[in-house]
């Protein structure tokens, strides 16, 4: 049976991206579980960031003032 099937199958010509598409989204993880999970990437890699930042005592981000003498 499945020979059967196999050997009667014709490729199509070019990749069939709507068909590839509609099984890559019923396939994976629903919605509200990706966005849960980029949210608390987000909320790891800003307090990673702050914490690293902290350390190197960077500060504010701004240029800072720069003393210079007119004469």
């Amino acid at each position: 049976m499945v020979r059967a099937t196999v050997e009667t199958w014709k490729p199509r010509r070019g990749p069939d991206w709507s068909d590839l598409m509609i099984r890559l989204a019923a396939a994976g993880p629903s919605p509200w579980v990706v966005y849960t999970t980029a949210s608390a990437a987000l909320v790891v890699i800003l307090f990673a960031a702050y914490l690293v930042g902290s350390w190197l005592q960077i500060g504010a981000l701004a240029p800072q003032p720069v003393n210079t003498h007119f004469h």
